[in-house]
């Protein structure tokens, strides 16, 4: 199963965020129809853009508490995300977090306009665990 992570500013619109996954899914040569989560700061996830983007496209939806973000260590981290966020990487660290233990990054972060993306993939199709805050869609 893959996983997106994302990262965004506030305020972004779910044409914006459809876009900007659809455009990392598609350089990536990944079909969105072998997503399964779209993951990001608890914060994001509570906005509606990602709430319409995970209900259009069938996928699940999980946020994370920063602090359980900023305990993933990413390859790619990011001073203006820490200070904005308490984590130094969102994208990539809600991939790798929501694939859950032996996630693998596939794609690390993208910059698209004012969203960041991230692909991972879990090995066992299973979501993360306690750390989740919110979780929408197919179980």
């Amino acid at each position: 199963m893959i996983v997106v992570g994302f990262g965004a500013r506030s305020g972004v619109g779910a044409p914006e965020l459809s876009a900007a996954v659809r455009s990392v899914l598609a350089a990536c040569g990944i079909p969105p129809d072998r997503v399964g989560v779209l993951a990001s700061l608890d914060r994001r996830v509570a906005e509606r853009a990602a709430q319409e983007l995970a209900a259009s496209a069938g996928w699940r939806l999980l946020g994370f508490p920063a602090a359980a973000l900023a305990a993933v260590p990413v390859p790619n981290p990011s001073a203006a995300a820490e200070a904005a966020t308490g984590t130094a990487g969102v994208a990539e660290a809600a991939a790798l977090l929501a694939a859950g233990p032996g996630g693998v990054l596939l794609a690390p972060k993208r910059i698209r306009g004012r969203t960041t993306v991230a692909l991972a993939e879990s090995p066992t199709g299973r979501l993360a665990g306690g750390a989740a805050y919110f979780v929408t869609g197919h179980s």
